[in-house]
Parts: structure tokens; sequence; C-alpha cells
């Protein structure tokens, strides 16, 4: 009799679809805590200039406890940075619902500018806070973060996206332009800022904002280009690899947010839970 043998096909192993490539450059500005504070020390800035600031005071959670907006802020950025690409689309999702939930309970709709402004701070600082830490991006690099942020839009369903970085750049100016003002929701940030930090790491928020912010946003809030953190952050470049380097982090913060921000070194997993 003969032997009739069925061939099975051997089970590939699925590799998981990331929603940004492990290669990507935007998963090493992510990555480490040092620059997601310098991107969120511009983002601070710019925030409290936006003339459309006053949705932040709706819910109250930024001046009531801008720490802790900041690190939730954190929290959803990474999870679409590091999660597999079903994960960081939930996280979106859950980002545009928690949006429209706000939408529902003032009775208005959040300008689709405004939307854009946010997107905008996200690919400027990320380049800027790189740029400002480790070395000058390449210009495919800064299409590469654009790209990744601007999917983001457009899953969120944000109208009027540019097509690429060099349609984005004149689009950045136009927005520092004519959506920015010192209004009194700036100067009450600015107080909780200083409140929350205390007097040395405001401070030391004010030196970071002047090497990361642009020029329309250091103008309005008066902060001088001649930072005396700049010649401070040449020497990191050489030691930040050192124990000193998480120390010196570490030790900018109140004790209660320590924890977290050494854990910005860490990768999340990817399926870590979407923050609520």
């Amino acid at each position: 009799m003969a032997l009739l043998t069925t061939y099975v096909s051997p089970v590939m192993p699925q590799h998981p679809t990331y929603f940004v490539a492990p290669d990507s450059v935007v998963r090493r500005i992510w990555g480490k805590a040092d620059t997601v504070l310098f991107i969120f020390a511009g983002a601070a800035a710019e925030f409290a200039l936006n003339k459309a600031v006053d949705w932040l005071y709706f819910t109250g959670r930024l001046p009531a406890d801008p720490l802790a907006r900041l690190f939730s802020t954190v929290e959803y950025a990474r999870q679409i940075v590091f999660a597999e690409r079903a994960g960081a689309e939930q996280a979106i999702d859950t980002i545009t619902a928690i949006h429209a939930a706000v939408e529902a309970k003032r009775g208005m709709a959040i300008p689709a500018w405004a939307y854009r402004d946010v997107l905008f701070m996200l690919i400027d600082y990320s380049i800027r806070a790189f740029e400002a830490l480790e070395r000058p991006l390449r210009t495919e690099e800064k299409a590469e973060v654009f790209t990744v942020f601007t999917r983001v839009g457009q899953r969120m369903g944000i109208p009027g996206l540019p097509a690429s970085h060099t349609e984005w750049l004149p689009m950045r100016q136009q927005h520092l332009q004519e959506h920015l003002e010192h209004s009194r929701f700036t100067a009450d940030l600015y107080r909780q800022y200083a409140h929350h930090l205390g007097p040395i790491r405001y401070r030391l928020l004010l030196q970071a904002q002047r090497i990361v912010a642009p020029q329309p946003v250091c103008g309005l809030l008066r902060l001088s280009r001649t930072p005396w953190l700049q010649p401070v952050l040449l020497a990191y470049r050489y030691m930040q690899h050192l124990r000193f380097s998480k120390w010196a982090r570490a030790s900018l913060l109140p004790t209660e947010y320590k924890e977290k921000i050494l854990r910005l070194d860490i990768v999340p997993q990817a399926t870590a839970a979407v923050p609520a």
C-alpha cells in the first residue's frame, strides 16, 4: 500500500505591525525622558499662548494640575509611538472620543485650526527637542516625524492637513503668527507652573523654553534668546549616559513625579492599556 503523506505548511510567525516602525527616529525621540521633557517644555509655553487655550480651562484639568496633565498626555503619545497598530489606533480613537465629549458638554466644536495647532506642536517640538539634546536631524528624518503625526491627525479626522513636510513649514509659521496671544490665561497658567514646580524648577522650565520655543513664542512670553542652560546642554551630550545624568534629571522634578520621569526611558509594552 502506498504511503500517503500530507504536506502541512509550517506556520510562519506573525510579526506585529506597528503604527511607528521600530527603527523610526520618532521612537528614538519619544523613547528618552530628557527629550520628552523638552518637548513638553516647549508645548507648555505655546499652549499658554494659544487662542484656543480656553478649551483647556473648560475642563479645569490643566490649570488645576499642569504636571499631571503633562504625564497624561505623554502616556497617550508614547502609546501611539510604541504600540502595535491596533493599540495605537485605539489610543487615537480614545483621544478623539474625549474631545468629542468635551465639545458636547460645552455645546460647541473645537476649531479645526486648534486641532492642527496641537499636531503642529508635536511635530515641531519633537524636532527641536531632539536637535537641542542630540544632533541636527536630516531632512528625511524631519519628514518622517511629520508623516507619523500627520497620520495621527488623519485618523482623528482633522481637516486641512498639509501633504508634506515642505508644505507644513509655511503653515506652521502662519499658525504661529495668527493663533497666539498673551492673555489672562497665559498669565494664570504661568502662575500655576511656578506654583507646582517651585522657584528653582520653574526657572529651569523657562530656560528649556528659551532653547526649544520658536521666536514668536519667546517674543510674546518675553523670553530672552540667550539661555544660560545652552552650555550645560553641550556638556550633557557627553554625560547623558552616566548615572549623574539620571540623578540630575530626577532632582529637577517634584518627588512625586520622579518615578514617572525615569519610566520614560523604558519602552512601554505594546499591549499596555490606553490611559483613561
